[in-house]
């Protein structure tokens, strides 16, 4: 059976914990779904109108988060982190069950995901994956903030830059290649938050469930945090983790170059809808494994869950 085929998990995981916006507890299980049925959140807290599907158009904000909301008004928010696991592993289809509004933070990065997914490995199907091929240039600026994305021959490259006026976290670069690269790193990376914004998200009913143990906390040149850095790039590798959580909502994986500076859930958001204005952008089609070379697979992710 082609390792390019469609995937998805061997059995039910269960996950529980606090959500960080919300500050509620959520119980939350990823259960095994068949080819082309691709990412599905269902909230289990509701009787109807309670399936919501993981695509950019369903995005209904992008504030600190990735929200999405079905037809009828009903959302599920802080998606990208268990997105992103998603994605850098190859889980095709899965039926996500969640009792809350809002996926549980965890540790603030995909890390737990990541092991868990790891741990029950993946089913595949004799049915090949489908991809996205790039073929023109798309670009969205909003003033410092940009971001594009363009063709690449056979991988996914993300190349991301933050800049950031305190001097502990300053100016940050990384490029990867979710397919090629070893994403440990990458899936470890918390998220995180200047001291002195503490107070102004709580007063916007926003991380009502941080804590030191599932964010960053960055004080002037401190980390708050007893677990100090877990790699030297951990603030601007989350933000490679968060795009791409918010890249797979385009359903598929992607061949192409993103190029990202000072740029977040939003504008990743926006770019996909850009992308997909214009049916010239970009190409769908089913990946033959003679079509392309084994480059594509991300053959470390591929042995972790093996």
């Amino acid at each position: 059976m082609s390792i390019l085929n469609q995937k998805t998990i061997n059995h039910q995981i269960e996950f529980k914990g606090i959500t960080l916006h919300k500050g509620r507890f959520a119980n939350m299980r990823i259960i095994p779904s068949p080819p082309n049925t691709g990412i599905v959140f269902k909230r289990t807290d509701l009787k109807k109108n309670n399936i919501i599907e993981a695509n950019c158009f369903n995005v209904k904000d992008a504030v600190l988060c990735t929200t999405l909301k079905n037809e009828a008004g009903v959302c599920v928010s802080t998606v990208e982190h268990l997105m992103a696991a998603f994605f850098g592993l190859g889980v095709d289809n899965a039926l996500v069950e969640v009792d809350q509004d809002e996926v549980p933070i965890m540790d603030g990065s995909s890390k737990n995901f990541v092991e868990a997914i790891s741990k029950t490995g993946l089913k595949k199907y004799e049915v090949p994956i489908k991809i996205i091929k790039i073929l023109n240039k798309v670009e969205v600026a909003y003033d410092e903030k940009y971001i594009s994305i363009e063709p690449s021959k056979t991988s996914l490259e993300i190349d991301f830059e933050i800049k950031f006026k305190n001097p502990l976290i300053g100016t940050q670069r990384n490029v990867i290649s979710v397919y090629e690269n070893d994403l440990s790193d990458i899936f470890n990376s918390r998220t995180f938050c200047l001291y002195e914004d503490i107070e102004k998200l709580k007063k916007q009913n926003l991380a009502q469930g941080g804590s030191l143990d599932n964010a960053i906390v960055v004080k002037n040149k401190n980390i708050l945090n007893s677990e100090k850095l877990r790699n030297e790039k951990e603030f601007v590798n989350h933000k490679i983790l968060d795009c791409m959580g918010d890249l797979f909502l385009s359903g598929y994986k992607i061949i192409g170059k993103v190029t990202c500076t000072q740029g977040g859930h939003k504008l990743t958001n926006q770019l996909l809808r850009n992308l997909f204005k214009d049916d010239k952008n970009f190409t769908i089609f089913e990946l033959k494994e003679k079509m392309i070379p084994n480059s594509f697979v991300n053959k470390k992710a591929l042995k972790s869950i093996a």
